[in-house]
């Protein structure tokens, strides 16, 4: 037998849904807008940017973005059309290939992060009490945990 989310739990789960809907909407059209970047793809160039090296196996690029490989490999070949990633085979392992954030790219990640930044603190950090912000971080953990 199903068992149904009472009033209370309904209304909290479509709350985080359309604000997270919404929310994410915001980011992406933001970095469009501004600076011709997805969401996705700032934070593919903020993945590498923390790299060692400004560089990622392409495979582990896929795990921590959590993506599959051929969407990851659709969106990095857009970021190399325009200059803003290089892929080359891995040194270690040929088979391998190996995504390098380049100067370029790490230049419009540098233009876009601080509006990135703006949008994230007005529109999540200033309305939600310090005291939230943990307990959404905490179920948050614990909702990643299940997945994994």
């Amino acid at each position: 037998m199903t068992e149904w989310l009472d009033a209370d739990q309904q209304r909290d789960w479509r709350a985080f849904i359309e604000g997270s809907i919404r929310f994410i909407d915001l980011l992406d059209r933001n970095l469009q807008d501004r600076h011709g970047l997805a969401l996705a793809e700032f934070e593919l160039l903020v993945r590498l940017s923390e790299a060692d090296g400004r560089s990622m196996r392409m495979a582990d690029l896929a795990a921590s973005a959590y993506y599959s490989r051929s969407r990851l490999s659709h969106r990095i070949k857009g970021l190399e059309a325009r200059g803003l990633v290089h892929r080359t085979p891995s040194d270690d392992d040929r088979r391998g290939v190996v995504a390098r954030l380049t100067d370029a790219g790490y230049e419009a990640l540098s233009r876009a992060a601080p509006d990135n930044l703006r949008t994230v603190r007005k529109h999540f950090f200033d309305v939600i009490p310090a005291e939230d912000l943990k307990t959404i971080g905490r179920a948050m953990r614990a909702v990643t945990e299940r997945l994994e």
